[in-house]
């Protein structure tokens, strides 16, 4: 049986969100770098808005480089926050996750490209 590799930015990125386990996180720029392109961190959020159900992505798995979530309360922030803590993810005094704790990093070999 032959295994398709994702050819294009947004379906590697794609594979990449789809990856990360329950209970980890990667950030916007991270998931962008091991999609194939380190400055696409914009790409990955709009992936993200404009997928995440269509593609039933983990779109509460992925949070800025400071480990906070960057949607706005009252838009989106409290139920993310509420699908991460549900998963065992704490948050600090200033609602930040401890990356060394909780960032994932995939094994390059078994992400197919």
């Amino acid at each position: 049986m032959t295994t398709l590799t994702p050819r294009t930015f947004t379906e590697r990125a794609s594979q990449v969100i789809l990856s990360i386990p329950h209970g980890k996180v990667m950030s916007y720029g991270l998931v962008a770098a091991y999609a194939g392109n380190p400055r696409a961190a914009r790409q990955v959020t709009r992936l993200l808005h404009s997928s995440s159900k269509k593609k039933n992505l983990p779109w509460h798995r992925v949070v800025n480089r400071n480990g906070k979530i960057s949607l706005k309360r009252f838009q989106g922030y409290e139920r993310q926050r509420q699908l991460l803590k549900k998963e065992g993810i704490s948050f600090s005094q200033d609602d930040a996750i401890d990356f060394k704790t909780c960032l994932w990093h995939p094994d390059p070999d078994k992400l197919f490209f």
